[in-house]
């Protein structure tokens, strides 16, 4: 009998080792990445990627969009992890470069770099987003909240989230990861603080046709109490911020 709940145990103890996902050891290793800047890796601790690829589910051969990808942190993240069988498009919308026309050059030198030879910058109105092909997933962080400020139009909500369900593989995932403003607040805070409603994100990406999954805590902050300007001293990097998926069925 000892033997036997002895065997039991290996058994079951190999079957939890071999059953675990590898997703940990593949994060570290992409997070390792000597061609990330040494400013990206010093923001991990804050912007927990690991985190975000599973809760994404961003995994090898994915095809990603990465909307207003910034300097490109998620980018360079992203094009590691879907590796040569994947796909990153990296969207630097016209609305962006009308008022910041030098918006695409860190994702052009990205994308110009062998290291990351599948990430292809896309320009166009978001309001009318395509990809090549459809995807898998469409990122966006710390962005949709200035979708509704002057700088992008603002831009129409509606034909913008219609055109991200539409790019979307059935069953494709949407990902909107921003600063959290004051329940019931809505849309009112986007343009004073960069932040925004988390329900009020909810309301106008569900009228798009998509149907909610899931909310990671990772990005939680109790320190912060919603009414600070995101480039406050001491604020920056340290929001309270929502991540949210949305499905499309």
């Amino acid at each position: 009998m000892l033997r036997l709940r002895t065997a039991v145990a290996v058994f079951a103890t190999a079957f939890a080792l071999h059953a675990a996902p590898a997703f940990a050891a593949d994060a570290s290793s992409i997070l390792a990445d000597a061609s990330r800047p040494a400013a990206d890796k010093a923001a991990d601790a804050d912007r927990k990627p690991a985190e975000m690829l599973a809760f994404a589910g961003i995994k090898a051969g994915s095809k990603v969009a990465d909307l207003i990808p910034g300097g490109g942190y998620f980018t360079r993240i992203f094009s590691r992890a879907v590796g040569a069988n994947g796909k990153v498009y990296a969207v630097v919308s016209d609305e962006l470069l009308k008022v910041r026309a030098t918006a695409a050059d860190p994702i052009k030198a990205i994308a110009a770099d062998a290291g990351y030879s599948n990430v292809v910058v896309v320009n166009g109105a978001l309001s009318g987003f395509t990809a090549a092909e459809p995807l898998d997933v469409v990122w966006t962080s710390r962005n949709y909240h200035d979708f509704h400020n002057k700088m992008f139009g603002p831009l129409d909500m509606a034909a913008y989230n219609k055109a991200v369900f539409a790019a979307l593989k059935p069953g494709g995932t949407y990902i909107v990861l921003d600063h959290t403003a004051a329940a019931g607040s809505g849309f009112d805070a986007t343009e004073s603080l960069h932040r925004v409603d988390p329900e009020a994100v909810k309301k106008e990406v569900l009228a798009a046709g998509f149907k909610f999954d899931s909310e990671s805590n990772a990005l939680k902050s109790t320190a912060d109490d919603h009414t600070g300007k995101i480039f406050d001293s001491g604020m920056r990097g340290h929001t309270d911020q929502f991540v949210l998926k949305f499905k499309k069925p």
